[in-house]
């Protein structure tokens, strides 16, 4: 297979691109060159955002193309429109942002999306990824156009710096600030597993929408930070702190503390992240590795001299300030949930 990955240095599209190598498969990467790819990958360098910066692609022929693009729509559009006639199927990496606020539990790909066009240029994230997908469909049709709606995504060269936020912090010892309840679940999908199906998938000639995530609490708030906490080898003490104690001190689920939204007291968010239904893509063959295994090897890739991966800028609100940290366990408020 002749593979084309549209990015192909980060996070998605570097798992993307490692699991093509590992079949086997002819991969070829299209970016702006500014970091190196797996190696064993082709470059072609070009800027989607610039007048002639898809040059690079006029040349040659895939049977799969894999787009991770989240900026302005037209860039998929563009891109789609250039190899609709020299590329088998398009796969566009989109996200379960796509579907209409607030989302009902148990949501499948039946339900209401935001609107978005393919033509937009400056748009919220959501109306962005929405705009990507009607552009490759727009181009390759919907029997040749595959959509890959992600839920939270984790695993080596995350460049968004959740669980790496959490494995730093806990590898730095000393108590922690868990939040609670212990049984809290999640969901979510390991970029690795999420590149294989995705490849088996395109192969296989699926085309549509599917969510893309594990089955609804496929791990808890416990289990992944019990996780970190071996993985490290750190001597961090989990203090497991009340939802009610933590936000009253102002602390913002998801941003602050990442991964953590408080079932009952978040509902929406929590609902839209962690109670979609992946049930279609069950059907098609995804399966999902366990929390330990996703922890372990994203703490072995950031101890590794291959952090290519790592965000090359870190939001400000990314994460627990230590001063606030410490305030908050000053409280002496657990549960033992």
């Amino acid at each position: 297979m002749r593979l084309l990955v549209l990015g192909g240095t980060e996070f998605a599209g570097r798992a993307v691109a490692e699991a093509g190598l590992a079949r086997g498969w002819e991969v070829t990467l299209f970016n702006r060159g500014r970091r190196e790819g797996p190696r064993g990958t082709r470059a072609l360098v070009g800027d989607r955002t610039r007048g002639e910066g898809l040059e690079a692609l006029r040349g040659g022929e895939w049977d799969v193309v894999v787009d991770t693009w989240a900026s302005a729509p037209r860039g998929v559009r563009d891109a789609a429109r250039l190899l609709a006639d020299r590329a088998g199927r398009y796969v566009y990496v989109s996200s379960c942002s796509v579907y209409a606020w607030p989302a009902a539990v148990g949501f499948d790909e039946t339900a209401p999306l935001v609107d978005g066009s393919p033509d937009a240029e400056d748009v919220p994230y959501a109306e962005s990824k929405r705009g990507g997908e009607l552009a490759a469909v727009a181009a390759f049709g919907e029997e040749r156009s595959l959509l890959v709606r992600a839920g939270l995504l984790l695993g080596p060269w995350e460049n968004i710096d959740r669980l790496p936020w959490w494995l730093r912090r806990i590898a730095r010892g000393g108590p922690v600030l868990a939040p609670g309840p212990r049984d809290n679940p999640l969901q979510y999908i390991d970029i690795r597993d999420l590149a294989e199906w995705t490849l088996s998938a395109a192969e296989a000639g699926l085309a549509g929408p599917y969510n893309m995530a594990s089955e609804q609490g496929h791990t808890t708030m416990e289990a992944l930070l019990t996780a970190c906490v071996r993985a490290t080898g750190s001597d961090a003490e989990l203090r497991w702190t009340e939802p009610r104690v933590i936000l009253e001190a102002g602390i913002e689920p998801w941003s602050q503390l990442p991964v953590w939204v408080p079932a009952a007291e978040a509902a929406d968010l929590h609902n839209s992240v962690y109670r979609l239904s992946v049930a279609k893509a069950l059907a098609a063959g995804l399966r999902c590795r366990p929390v330990e295994e996703t922890v372990a090897d994203t703490w072995a890739w950031l101890r590794s001299a291959d952090v290519s991966g790592l965000p090359r800028h870190v939001r400000a609100t990314a994460g627990l300030a230590p001063e606030l940290e410490a305030k908050v366990l000053g409280t002496g408020t657990r549960t033992g949930r």
